[in-house]
């Protein structure tokens, strides 16, 4: 989450307050939503439960549907929003990395500091490996380093690369996300899984 743009209306205490009270909500989504159990992560990998999917995609076109409109409307310039720079390389193997240890762990850093929050220890554990991963990468650095700044591409957006504009490519991901919202109800019907 970025802050908000300070200026006379929004002091930097009142960004951070308001940030303060975004993450409470997000913790609280989080929840409601079951996050906190490893069973919804892994089910995701499993196909009989979708839940994680579903929540993540229909965040992403809300922000990208709601980023547009107050860039139409003026509130937001998208050419001084920040994009991280993309190094392919680095980002695939990365991925794997990440994708692996959400299987074996059950949690995503997000998901681990919500279940942390209500006590689960198996939370702890992967928020210890978390650190430890983070430790190994910052000593090791050196040795990662050539593999971390692999195949630099600058910082393109989605709809860049496609060559679209952002509309094209926002309506474009909707649909994908009603299409994968129909696999994700199809799948649980295909793999059920009572959870306990």
């Amino acid at each position: 989450m970025g802050p908000l743009v300070v200026n006379e209306f929004i002091s930097p205490d009142t960004n951070l307050f308001l940030a303060f009270l975004i993450g409470i909500g997000f913790g609280f989504v989080l929840e409601s939503s079951g996050f906190s159990s490893s069973r919804k992560l892994a089910g995701m990998f499993y196909g009989y439960d979708t839940t994680v999917l579903k929540v993540f995609f229909t965040a992403a076109i809300t922000a990208l549907v709601g980023m547009l409109f107050f860039s139409l409307f003026g509130w937001v310039d998208l050419d001084l929003i920040y994009i991280n720079p993309t190094f392919l390389h680095s980002a695939i193997v990365g991925g794997v990395i990440m994708g692996v240890g959400f299987i074996m762990g059950g949690f995503c850093p997000g998901t681990a500091f919500c279940a942390i929050s209500i006590g689960k220890l198996d939370a702890l554990a992967f928020i210890g490996g978390l650190f430890l991963g983070i430790v190994i990468f910052t000593e090791g650095y050196p040795l990662f380093e050539e593999l971390y700044k692999a195949e630099f591409i600058g910082a393109p957006t989605m709809n860049e690369i496609l060559d679209i504009p952002r509309g094209v490519f926002a309506l474009g991901l909707i649909l994908v996300a009603f299409g994968m919202f129909w696999v994700g109800e199809w799948a649980e019907k295909k793999f059920p899984r009572e959870e306990y």
